[in-house]
């Protein structure tokens, strides 16, 4: 038990499970041990690490996808100057810059941005806005942007594989049409960044014939695994932000979980058995909270990271995500009584960027006199512990995940330990975690719907449905 005091008021903490000096992230898994023991945790031990050495020796499913591993410690010098020097051009054209792209495409880079951004950046004119197509297919959304883009100077970058996928093509076409019409088709491939496959596809072709500058999607890293390729890197530096220190605290979470597997030793191992044997007793979704509204896209990343690997083949913890404490208002009232299947991760910021107190009052109509004087986080931190305490008791495990604070470094890690995490849970699960066979579903009956060529068997199938 931890204890210490501020402002003559005693915080007691659990001492946390996994602790190291060589990272700044802590996982803490005391609150799941009234739901699961150690024992039925320990018993992991044995696969974690015969997983462990199949990631690393890259014998496990799916192992043409595992290149993500190597990131931290493998990215060359020269292409981390190249991302920089062009970051560094586009900054100086734009006002704006709009990234498209779907699901991996651009979660990764803005949740790093959202979590590093002033919470309204919009407003502020100290670089260019990052704003984001391709992610949706809304015309009322598109007509915004080009509303926007039409009295700002812009540029931006077109991130797919393939440059088929239908979203970001949509996107890219639109766009890249409301450029030429702007700027002119020269100073338009100056202002165009592809990030595409090294050799094939509909998108390196063109980028070829027009002369786009390019980067590579490595083609053994899948897109939710990608925030540490061009993909996320070269948004997240023209946004104003370093990638040295996002990489360097990614190669720190790897040397660390390197070293050991074991459970009490390594927070990877320990994560991934612990929400293993929760899924095992029922508790089959798991909900990300967080207590600052910067991480909101955090959240959203590690949705599809989870939600991408691990469901598939009747399996999966179910990912969920809530802000708290605005949710608490919302969905508050579920996770405190509602089914008992769920559990909770709780992304919590042991410090603020920023320090402001409560003031005194002298009318004090509202009652808050009893808080004046303390600092805005130490209320935020009190409604996490009052928070947690409320929900185990209501029968919700709770798990904690620490950061000191909201940086590159801490990301970097943050990003890394969750990759690493959920490669190690899905082999647990027993189902490839880099594969999303399920995904081409609802694409083969847009297609057939839309009359794609090809599909013509499948339009008059579906028709009959309708």
């Amino acid at each position: 038990m931890l204890i210490f005091s501020s402002n003559n008021l005693f915080y007691y903490f659990r001492s946390p499970k996994i602790y190291s000096k060589m990272i700044n992230l802590k996982f803490n898994y005391d609150n799941a041990l009234g739901f699961v023991s150690k024992d039925e945790i320990l018993e992991y031990q044995y696969q974690i690490d015969q997983h462990f050495n199949s990631i690393y020796d890259k014998t496990g499913r799916g192992n043409d996808f595992l290149g993500w591993v190597d990131l931290p410690d493998g990215m060359d010098e020269s292409l981390v100057r190249k991302i920089e020097n062009a970051a560094e051009r586009l900054k100086q054209k734009s006002e704006v810059f709009v990234v498209i792209g779907i699901g991996g495409s651009y979660l990764g880079a803005r949740a790093v941005i959202e979590a590093l951004s002033h919470h309204f950046n919009h407003l502020k004119k100290d670089g260019p806005a990052v704003l984001y197509a391709g992610q949706n297919i809304s015309e009322d959304y598109m007509n915004d942007l080009l509303e926007i883009l039409d009295s700002k100077d812009y540029s931006l970058t077109v991130i797919s594989k393939s440059g088929t996928t239908t979203e970001p093509a949509v996107a890219f076409r639109i766009l890249k049409n409301h450029l030429e019409e702007k700027y002119g088709i020269e100073e338009t491939r100056q202002r165009i960044v592809a990030i595409t496959d090294k050799e094939k596809g509909a998108l390196k072709q063109l980028a070829d014939e027009e002369g786009y500058e390019t980067f590579v999607v490595p083609d053994d890293v899948g897109g939710r695994y990608s925030v540490l390729t061009p993909v996320g890197l070269l948004p997240i530096a023209v946004a104003g932000f370093d990638i040295r220190p996002l990489l360097a605290g990614a190669r720190r979470m790897k040397d660390h979980i390197s070293a050991s597997s074991s459970i009490d030793d390594n927070p990877v191992s320990a994560y991934a058995a612990v929400r293993n044997a929760l899924y095992n007793k029922g508790f089959q979704t798991e909900i990300m909270v967080n207590y600052e509204p910067r991480l909101f896209y955090i959240t959203e990343w590690w949705k599809q990271l989870y939600g991408e690997s691990e469901g598939k083949e009747n399996k999966g913890i179910f990912p969920a995500g809530v802000g708290f404490t605005t949710d608490l208002h919302s969905m508050g009232q579920y996770i405190q009584e509602g089914l008992r299947n769920i559990f909770e991760t709780v992304l919590s910021v042991e410090k603020p960027k920023n320090n402001y107190t409560v003031p005194q009052d002298d009318k004090n109509l509202d009652g808050l006199n009893y808080i004046a004087g303390k600092p805005i986080h130490e209320v935020n931190y009190m409604a996490e512990i009052a928070t947690t305490l409320a929900h185990i008791d209501g029968g919700v495990p709770n798990l904690q995940v620490s950061i000191p604070e909201i940086n590159e470094e801490t990301l970097g890690e943050l990003i890394f330990f969750y990759e690493m995490a959920c490669a190690v849970s899905g082999y647990i699960l027993g189902v490839n975690p880099f594969d999303q066979p399920g995904v081409e579903a609802y694409k083969k009956n847009m297609f057939a719907l839309l009359g794609k060529p090809g599909f013509e068997k499948e339009t008059g199938e579906i028709r009959k449905r309708l």
